[in-house]
């Protein structure tokens, strides 16, 4: 289960990539804005839906909470771009042109998305780190420091 979650994660660091690039897309297209952003929309509402079920699976894997929470703020970081979408749409004029408001609101959609990115990467950072296994160089039922980064056990340090 750790693996599968361990694939959504690096998944997910795909999919929000390619959303950077739909926008930039969009933003330099010649067709309308509706039909210019279509895809980045779309795959807006894949990149929600992806932490969702990843947070079904870490918490079927028993992951650390803190791994779940940080999925599930993949997704409540999803909502708030969604907001700040609407809230930029709302400010701006009725027509094509856009309010100065409404254009330093939506700049906030670009840097919550790099809040996104910055999640999504640590979240599949520590999804990756969890799905090795672990490795020691402790031999079973030895008594001494095997493994152990340091001066070697039973060495004298010198008093300060």
């Amino acid at each position: 289960m750790r693996k599968v979650f361990a694939g959504l994660a690096g998944l997910l660091i795909l999919a929000v990539v390619a959303q950077f690039y739909l926008a930039a897309s969009g933003a330099f297209s010649t067709a309308p804005n509706d039909e210019a952003f279509r895809p980045h929309r779309t795959l807006g509402y894949v990149i929600f839906l992806l932490p969702v079920v990843m947070v079904i699976v870490a918490a079927l894997a028993r992951m650390p909470g803190r791994l779940v929470g940080m999925a599930g703020l993949v997704a409540g970081l999803v909502v708030v771009q969604v907001v700040i979408a609407a809230l930029a749409k709302a400010l701006n004029d009725t027509g094509d042109t856009s309010t100065t408001a409404g254009q330093l609101v939506f700049g906030l959609h670009a840097v919550n998305g790099l809040a996104i990115m910055a999640v999504a990467g640590n979240v599949a950072r520590r999804a990756r780190a969890l799905s090795r296994p672990a490795v020691t160089d402790r031999r079973a039922g030895a008594g001494d420091d095997a493994g152990v980064p340091g001066p070697a056990a039973g060495t004298a340090q010198p008093a300060s």
